[in-house]
């Protein structure tokens, strides 16, 4: 990646040039990823990574991906050792918070991407919609709002991590 102080991702062999996250993105991004470290980290369950870990999910032609936070679990991480440079593969958990220039198609893609990469759930935070849609599958995907009083889940993936959608956004 070039070392010319902006964010890239590798797709498919090709740079995309990333914006520096605004105001709600950043803060949206710490708050979750506070929330869920300290679960993880409690709980020994792995390891979270925080936005700007790459990710390398393919080669030839190379796709290296950084979420704005991520999870990693313990057995994964054991397995892996000490890793240099980007993780190797998917992670487990992604969250995915959207910019104002991102187009509901590239949101969506992005999350199937990760799905299709080996993630087993993917959360995408709209900071003005104020909801978190909740992505395990192709054909499992829930939308989740603080108006309902709804509340993310790690269920199988980060167990016993949950998270009231309207403390995310508060």
């Amino acid at each position: 990646m070039p070392d010319d102080g902006s964010r890239y991702e590798l797709v498919e062999g090709k740079l995309r040039k990333m914006a520096p996250a605004g105001d709600a993105h950043g803060y949206l991004a710490l708050r979750i990823a506070s929330r869920l470290e300290r679960h993880v980290d409690a709980n020994g369950l792995g390891r979270t990574y925080a936005a700007e870990t790459g990710f390398k999910l393919s080669s030839d032609p190379d796709t290296v991906r950084a979420p704005d936070a991520a999870f990693v679990g313990r057995e994964r991480v054991e397995k892996a050792g000490r890793v240099r440079g980007y993780w190797p593969g998917a992670p487990d958990l992604v969250v995915e918070v959207v910019s104002p220039n991102d187009t509901h198609s590239e949101v969506i893609g992005k999350a199937l991407a990760w799905l299709a990469a080996g993630s087993r759930m993917v959360l995408v935070v709209d900071p003005d919609k104020f909801t978190v849609t909740v992505y395990r599958s192709r054909d499992e995907i829930r939308v989740l709002t603080a108006d309902a009083g709804d509340t993310i889940d790690g269920a199988d993936v980060v167990p016993g991590w949950t998270l009231p959608v309207g403390e995310l956004f508060a």
